[in-house]
C-alpha cells in the first residue's frame, strides 16, 4: 500500500492546491490512497459540508482534523456523518470518533486522531487514549495512521517511540511548518514531527501576513483571511506492508502548484 498525506489544507488556496496536486502525487508516486488534515480547510478555520466534497471530488478518501474542527458550526455535523473524518479522540465527550476504519480498505486501515496538551487545551492524555482505541481495533486493521495534532516537538517525538511497532505512522500536525526530520524508527513505524501545510507558502500559517503581523504589533484582535500566493503542497509517501502494518519507505516532499 503507497499512501499519500496532505499536511493541513488552508482554506480556498489550500484546497485548489489539494486539486492541482493529487492527480500529480498519484502519478508521480503511485499513490493508492490520499489523506488530508483538513481541519483548517472552510475559510482557514474548521470544516463545512462544501469544502470536504471539493476535496473528495479531488480524490482525498480520509480527513483527520484538530483543535479548529470546532470554529465552523457547519462542520460539526460532518463528525458524526462522514465514516471518513475523525477529530482527535481525546477530547472528551465530543461528537464524532477519533479513530475509523477506511471506508473501501476491507478493514485493513485505520486512522487515529490524536491531539498533544502541551501549549494546547488541557484534554484527556493523549497516550493513554491511543492505548485504549488501539486495544480496540479490529485485528483486520494492520495497517493504523496516526495523526497526531500538537504544538510540542517532544510531545510528537515520545509519542512516536511510544507507538513505535504498534503503528504503521506518526505524523505530527498543527504547525504548519514542515519539519526535515522524516525517518522510519526501529519497529517500523514512519515518523515526521510536522507535514507541514497545504496553501500558501507567501503567507504566516496560510493566513495573509500583514494581518498576522498587525496582530503581532498592536495586540487586538484582527480579522485573518487566508492568502492566495506561491501555492505548495506539504505531503509524505509512505510504503507500508500490508501484512505487518511496517513502513518499508517514507518520505517528506514539497510540491508547488505549476510545477
Amino acid at each position: 500500500m503507497i499512501l499519500a498525506f496532505l499536511g493541513d489544507v488552508v482554506g480556498k488556496s489550500g484546497r485548489h492546491a489539494v486539486a492541482w496536486c493529487v492527480p500529480r502525487i498519484r502519478e508521480r508516486h503511485g499513490a493508492e490512497l490520499f489523506i488530508a488534515n483538513a481541519e483548517n480547510s472552510a475559510g482557514g478555520f474548521g470544516i463545512n459540508p462544501e469544502g470536504i466534497a471539493e476535496m473528495e471530488a479531488a480524490g482525498i478518501a480520509f480527513f483527520t482534523t484538530g483543535n479548529h474542527v470546532w470554529d465552523k458550526r457547519e462542520g460539526i455535523p460532518l463528525l458524526e456523518a462522514k465514516p471518513n473524518i475523525v477529530r482527535p479522540a481525546n477530547y472528551p465527550d465530543a461528537p464524532g470518533r477519533g479513530v475509523a476504519l477506511v471506508p473501501g480498505s476491507d478493514g485493513r486501515i485505520a486512522v487515529l486522531n490524536l491531539q498533544g496538551r502541551v501549549f494546547m487545551p488541557p484534554l484527556d492524555c493523549p497516550f493513554r487514549a491511543a492505548d485504549r482505541l488501539l486495544a480496540d481495533l479490529a485485528p483486520s486493521a494492520k495497517m493504523v495512521v496516526v495523526d497526531f495534532h500538537g504544538e510540542a516537538t517532544s510531545e510528537k517525538i515520545a509519542m512516536a517511540y511510544y507507538l513505535d511497532g504498534r503503528v504503521s505512522l506518526v505524523l505530527g500536525t498543527h504547525t504548519h511548518v514542515p519539519t526535515k526530520d522524516a525517518r522510519i524508527m526501529a519497529g517500523g513505524t514512519g515518523y515526521v514531527t510536522d507535514v507541514g501545510m497545504t496553501g500558501s507558502n507567501d503567507s504566516i500559517l496560510g493566513v495573509r501576513k500583514e494581518h498576522v503581523i498587525e496582530r503581532f504589533l498592536h495586540m487586538r484582535p484582527t480579522r485573518f483571511e487566508v492568502a492566495k500566493g506561491d501555492i505548495r503542497c506539504d505531503y509524505v509517501i509512505a510504503e507500508l506492508d500490508d501484512a505487518t502494518g511496517r513502513t518499508r519507505r517514507f518520505e517528506h516532499h514539497q510540491m508547488s502548484v505549476g510545477d
